[in-house]
């Protein structure tokens, strides 16, 4: 670790420091049950070894249907407490790895990383969760103890977890924690575009618990009074998570859905949609196919996976509105008809979701950005001919990463004159002028929309580009 990024991730140095304590941990003799809490935190060590070693989505790996077996056999208590340490083991991952490197004179010789998510999981509780520092070292240190490919390091987590217990929270102390915690190249990237003010915004507002937006098809003042909710962007309502969100009046009879405040902008910005022809591409799970079809619209809703459109259909039943569902890769896909107006939500790197979704931040690599870009200009190119002329054509992405966004768009426009972009106007976003970028493209960023309340203020990152086809 040099001076120059003092509280950087530095490189996983070594071996611990040996420590002349001892603690009893189980042999493996005795099943989970004896122990309370062990099976939540040898599900989230599972989880986050998926994360991080085998780059598995973590909404995948907790889906109650086709999720981890042991996630699903959980009481609905511990399932939240494995989504609190997962939650925390990755926003503050960074911060964590750097205090484990600072008890190490040696890498941990284990390739599959299973020592290490097990610090990760109990430090994470120790450090950032107020979980009693016993408590979390006698888990992590029978977890270790029961597992083969720990075994043999059983004495190192015992070792590392009790002298965090006494030195950490000096360390943490004088940690950058706004800088720690992104991955480099990410990090790198956001200052280069945005400047540091913004990338550090940016990575704070990472490192919050998410809020809770709601897209209403109706009566705004009134849902956000019955509620207890604000309006955000002049357009949708946020709440703080308190409970199942299922049981929120109006939730059963389709009065709202939930969608992040930057996420219910691009359809908005197809204006005017009732009675046409819209195509919503990259569908699912169909918030903005929701919001189309609210407004009126004859809806085609394109996506390449069959499981999420069966989620789409049922979210438009709830909601008492039908649609047209194709299960199709686009660049595959020809329609029947020409479209009034398509709505492109291309696949992307989602860095812009990361407060929301904080393994996004260490599934992606910056190798990813290009070959997503190179895919997205494919499926730009080939549905800008479904429209018809005179149509409006809006591509988003939920990345903060250029690539993805105004360099597809300048890149397009040069190589279609029959198109021109129609600016967003500071209005269709309740005056947030910031979320305007130079050419008259919504840029929403994590750190826009400041309220009072720091767990209440921020967007996802996102963007969106309005162009017309001309006769």
């Amino acid at each position: 670790m040099t001076e120059e990024k003092k509280g950087k991730r530095p490189q996983a140095r070594r071996r611990a420091k040996p420590v002349k304590e001892n603690v009893n941990g189980s042999n493996g003799a005795h099943p989970d049950h004896q122990d309370p809490g062990y099976a939540s935190r040898k599900v989230a060590t599972d989880l986050l070894g998926k994360v991080l070693s085998k780059r598995m989505p973590l909404d995948g790996e907790l889906d109650l249907n086709n999720g981890h077996p042991g996630y699903k056999k959980l009481e609905p208590n511990d399932r939240s407490l494995v989504r609190a340490i997962l939650g925390t083991a990755l926003r503050r991952r960074g911060q964590i790895q750097n205090v484990i490197d600072t008890f190490l004179d040696r890498p941990i010789p284990e390739k599959t990383g299973r020592v290490t998510d097990i610090l990760h999981v109990a430090l994470a509780q120790m450090l950032f969760m107020q979980v009693p520092d016993h408590a979390a070292v006698s888990l992590a240190v029978t977890l270790a103890g029961r597992d083969s490919r720990a075994k043999p390091y059983k004495g190192l987590v015992n070792a590392v977890l009790r002298r965090a217990a006494r030195e950490a929270a000096a360390i943490v102390a004088d940690q950058d924690e706004t800088f720690i915690n992104a991955p480099d190249w990410m990090f790198s990237r956001w200052k280069e575009v945005y400047g540091e003010e913004a990338a550090r915004g940016i990575a704070s507002a990472h490192l919050r618990e998410p809020y809770i937006d709601l897209t209403v098809r109706s009566d705004l003042e009134g849902w956000a009074e019955k509620l207890g909710a604000s309006a955000v962007l002049d357009a949708s309502l946020r709440l703080l998570p308190d409970g199942s969100i299922e049981k929120l009046e109006g939730y059963t009879d389709g009065q709202w859905w939930v969608q992040d405040a930057a996420a219910a902008v691009p359809a908005r910005l197809l204006c005017s949609v009732e009675g046409k022809d819209v195509a919503d591409l990259c569908a699912a799970p169909g918030g903005k196919t929701m919001q189309i079809a609210s407004a009126g619209a004859n809806v085609t809703a394109v996506d390449i996976s069959a499981r999420r459109l069966q989620r789409l259909a049922q979210n438009m039943e709830r909601i008492g509105l039908s649609v047209t569902t194709v299960t199709s890769d686009i660049r595959e896909f020809q329609p029947e008809q020409m479209f009034d107006a398509i709505l492109l939500d291309a696949p992307c790197s989602a860095t812009g979701t990361i407060r929301r979704h904080p393994d996004v931040a260490w599934l992606k690599r910056e190798t990813d950005i290009e070959k997503l870009a190179e895919l997205q200009y494919e499926l730009l190119e080939k549905v800008s001919q479904w429209l018809k002329p005179g149509g409006l054509l809006v591509y988003c992405t939920c990345s903060l990463e250029q690539e993805e966004g105004e360099l597809q768009i300048q890149r397009f426009l040069l190589e279609n004159e029959n198109f021109a972009r129609i600016p967003v106007d500071g209005d269709e976003l309740g005056g947030h002028t910031e979320c305007i970028n130079a050419q008259g493209d919504f840029r929403a960023l994590p750190c826009h929309n400041a309220q009072d309340s720091e767990r209440l203020s921020g967007l996802d990152g996102f963007f969106a580009s309005r162009l017309r086809k001309m006769s």
